[in-house]
């Protein structure tokens, strides 16, 4: 794979794949697999831990830097809907064979080159709101609002961590086409299992709906915490 150098037309200069550091706080949530499926682009299909379960994962980031810092650091609250290739859509089976990604349904950033850098190089569905976190006794508390709208309210108790990578692959849709592009993570990556040490609060705002049509459990499959660098990949068609 060779490196794509990207000028955004917020003016910013990035390359592909793109490194950046970061802090993530995050739920893995049961939710409806109709529900999930009626939100995802062509070509792919909910991963389903059983006939009627999807997952989504609910993701509240802060980024420290870009690059070599090619914008300023800002924050994100990523709800992402896990998928897999829709031939290979049968309940349990991407599980068993690790061949699934998540599919980035809403993305709320809070400033505009971030925006241009999500849509411009992935075709990532990012707009401009304003995020606040708020720290206390390992708890992590993510408000966005977006138009003068509550979008989405997550606390979240952070898991210990230890040293850890892992790669994923995450969906986007650019110019019309189904994309995949590789996420690798390096760093310090904690999770707790079937928890129920979480709040989420679906707001107001128009794009709330379709959250709430999620039908998310009150039992988290995991929670999740990372610190360390997030690599990302160049976009590849979906075939």
């Amino acid at each position: 794979m060779t490196d794509d150098r990207v000028t955004l037309s917020t003016g910013q200069a990035v390359t592909v794949p793109l490194e950046t550091a970061a802090t993530v706080t995050g739920l893995v949530l049961p939710a409806d697999s109709d529900a999930v499926a009626g939100l995802l682009p062509d070509g792919l299909a909910p991963l389903r831990v059983t006939t009627e379960r999807g997952v989504v994962a609910v993701m509240a980031v802060e980024y420290h830097r870009i690059g070599d810092d090619a914008m300023s650091p800002y924050d994100e609250l990523a709800v992402v809907l896990a998928a897999t290739p829709r031939e290979k859509a049968r309940p349990l089976v991407p599980l068993a064979t690790g061949d699934y990604g998540g599919y980035v349904h809403s993305l709320p950033v809070t400033t505009e080159p971030a925006r241009a850098l999500g849509d411009e190089v992935w075709g990532l569905p990012k707009t401009v709101a304003r995020i606040s976190h708020h720290d206390e006794g390992g708890r992590r508390t993510t408000s966005v609002v977006e138009d003068g709208d509550h979008v989405l309210t997550v606390d979240i108790v952070r898991p210990r961590s230890w040293p850890a990578s892992l790669e994923t692959t995450s969906y986007a849709v650019r110019d019309g086409r189904l994309e995949g592009f590789t996420v690798d993570v390096d760093g310090r990556f904690g999770v707790r299992p079937l928890s129920r040490d979480f709040e989420v609060l679906v707001g107001t705002h128009d794009r709330s709906a379709s959250l709430r049509s999620l039908n998310l459990g009150d039992r988290a499959i995991a929670r999740f915490a990372f610190e360390g660098t997030v690599t990302y990949g160049v976009g590849e068609p979906v075939t």
